[in-house]
């Protein structure tokens, strides 16, 4: 396993040999086995007149090799050492799959603004079990996971479904200024994994000829707190806010610990 960039610093890096062969093949069943039963969370990120760019989130519960990867794997204790956290929590599984064809490209965007979480103490791991060539793989801007936030809107049409219009800053022209916004990115084998901080900006391209599926999973450290939304979250957590206060940690079932610290 070797570590490539710094975490702290850039809030992103690649992590190769993080999981093994037999470890992928899991990770591969389970997201198969996602995308033979959607959830009725599943939805399509990509138009139709292009390939399918299909995502789920939260099918741990019903799918058990899901479970198990999330719980047998390296992934907690490495989420926890990036973070620097005395605990690894999960917050949710996300499951993407990109068809053969599929050209829609992700915008840049951060994820937390989608979330009903803030805090610094957190990782994506984004996991592909297919190899991933350079000009389609998840790209980083590194040092945005430092702020600010920027106006979270709808991938297909750009709608500020979320905050208010005007309420947090637009995203620059990152390509106009690439020394003050850097690009970083890696080309990726099965059994790497990207890791990133949930406010650092990211993207992907498109798939050409190529299938890519990856299993996304999120973890939540010492001082990630719930923050209720008066909008339906990107997953959503219906009811929670009648558990969990505003800033309180997110010490609920739905959100156990996987590593702790002795």
């Amino acid at each position: 396993m070797k570590v490539e960039g710094n975490y702290q610093r850039d809030g992103a890096v690649c992590v190769r040999g993080a999981f093994s062969p037999d470890e992928i093949e899991l990770a591969r069943t389970a997201i198969d086995a996602n995308l033979a039963s959607l959830s009725p969370l599943a939805q399509r990120a990509s138009p139709e007149s292009d390939g399918a760019f299909i995502e789920d989130f939260c099918s741990r519960q019903r799918i058990p090799e899901l479970e198990q990867f999330i719980r047998s794997t390296p992934a907690p204790e490495i989420a926890a050492g990036l973070m620097e956290s005395n605990v690894a929590r999960l917050y949710h599984d996300h499951v993407l799959v990109r068809e053969p064809g599929t050209s829609q490209r992700t915008p840049w965007h951060q994820d937390l603004p989608y979330y009903n979480v803030e805090g610094h103490q957190n990782v994506s791991m984004w996991i592909p079990v297919d190899p991933v060539q350079r000009n389609s793989t998840l790209e980083l801007i590194a040092g945005s996971h430092l702020g600010p936030w920027y106006m979270p809107r709808t991938f297909l049409d750009e709608q500020a479904k979320w905050f208010e219009e005007g309420s947090l800053a637009e995203l620059p022209d990152l390509a106009a200024d690439p020394e003050t916004y850097p690009v970083i990115g890696w080309a990726l084998e099965p059994g790497d994994a990207v890791c990133f901080n949930m406010l650092t900006l990211h993207a992907a391209g498109g798939t050409g000829d190529r299938t890519r599926r990856v299993l996304s999973i999120r973890f939540l450290g010492d001082d990630m707190v719930h923050a209720p939304r008066s909008w339906v979250t990107s997953p959503p957590f219906p009811g929670l806010e009648k558990e969990l206060p505003a800033g309180a940690p997110m010490d609920h079932p739905l959100f156990p610990v996987l590593w702790e610290r002795s």
